[in-house]
């Protein structure tokens, strides 16, 4: 397959090219204008091309010439950017999702197969849940711009699909991580002040609430449930990317407080408080892989020990 990549410059997007090129696929990845193209993807046969979301050219330049298929990650991620910002949240997420298949419907040649799109939505579209995974029957209640703005990328792309014949698949995965994460987001932003309080010889590490429970995965599994998806999807369904399994942020915690030797307690700050956390929030996968076999292969400790060992190389 000819395989188009948004967002290849991101923290998911390096790991879905290598399983990408693993797999023998021929892989066009798209960029941010002035973003460095990592260097070792130039060994690997890869096309970069840069894509703005908010500029339709821009988006048009980046999505010409056939493709098979599409994996849509470009994105704003970060839920703490989105609260500061809900309406870039909404431009990059649901408007720049809107451009992208207005462009590959647009784009697409006359007589050719129409390519499986990829959308990549989250988790957190669900909003509060009972204390058991969430399957995808679950209608959608997001309680944070980020989720509101993911609500809104996975309708553009399903308005776009019945009125043209793309072939839309939306992915919704739950919370994950590992190497090479940016610490707004909570493993890598543990690790971080763990290690600082460690080094420093202090005894006690700020925190928001530690409550809330998550389905935490590895990056590098979902990564392999994106091209799964792709084919191995049927076009039109919706599947969670999940582990089925719940760990409380506290518990988190102390997995990462023990990788790092850092003897300390957690004290609650106001400031890294969310009003809206979700205390539950875990996914139901089976869906996913009744169609593509897939589950997830990577312990939750495993992945804790890569991303430390990622901040300390």
């Amino acid at each position: 397959m000819k395989v188009l990549v948004t967002g290849a410059d991101g923290f998911v997007g390096r790991y879905v090219l290598s399983e990408l090129r693993a797999a023998g696929h021929d892989v066009v990845a798209c960029h941010r204008s002035g973003a460095t193209v990592p260097a070792w993807s130039r060994d690997r046969g890869i096309e970069w091309r840069p894509l703005e979301l908010g500029d339709t050219a821009s988006v048009a330049g980046a999505t010409a010439g056939q493709m098979d298929g599409v994996l849509h990650l470009a994105a704003l991620s970060s839920g703490s950017a989105a609260r500061r910002d809900p309406g870039l949240a909404w431009e990059v997420n649901a408007a720049g999702t809107a451009r992208v298949m207005d462009a590959l419907a647009r784009g697409r040649t006359h007589g050719s197969a129409p390519p499986v799109v990829v959308v990549v939505s989250s988790g957190e579209v669900y909003g509060s849940a009972e204390r058991e995974p969430i399957d995808e029957t679950r209608p959608a209640r997001p309680v944070s711009p980020y989720a509101a703005s993911k609500v809104g990328a996975e309708e553009a792309a399903r308005e776009t699909a019945r009125r043209t014949d793309l072939r839309v698949i939306i992915a919704r995965p739950f919370a994950h991580t590992g190497p090479g994460q940016v610490t707004d987001f909570v493993a890598p932003a543990f690790a971080r002040r763990l290690r600082a309080a460690h080094a420093a010889g202090e005894s006690t590490v700020s925190t928001g609430n530690l409550d809330p429970v998550r389905d935490f995965l590895d990056v590098r599994d979902v990564a392999r449930a994106y091209v799964r998806l792709l084919t191995s999807g049927v076009p039109g369904e919706t599947y969670n990317i999940a582990s089925g399994v719940g760990v409380s942020l506290r518990e988190l915690f102390d997995r990462l407080a023990a990788l790092v030797g850092a003897q300390v307690k957690p004290v609650p700050d106001p400031a890294l408080v969310r009003t809206t956390d979700i205390p539950y929030l875990v996914g139901n996968a089976a869906k996913l892989a009744a169609a593509t076999g897939w589950s997830p292969h990577i312990p939750l400790d495993q992945t804790l020990r890569d991303l430390t060992h990622a901040e300390t190389d």
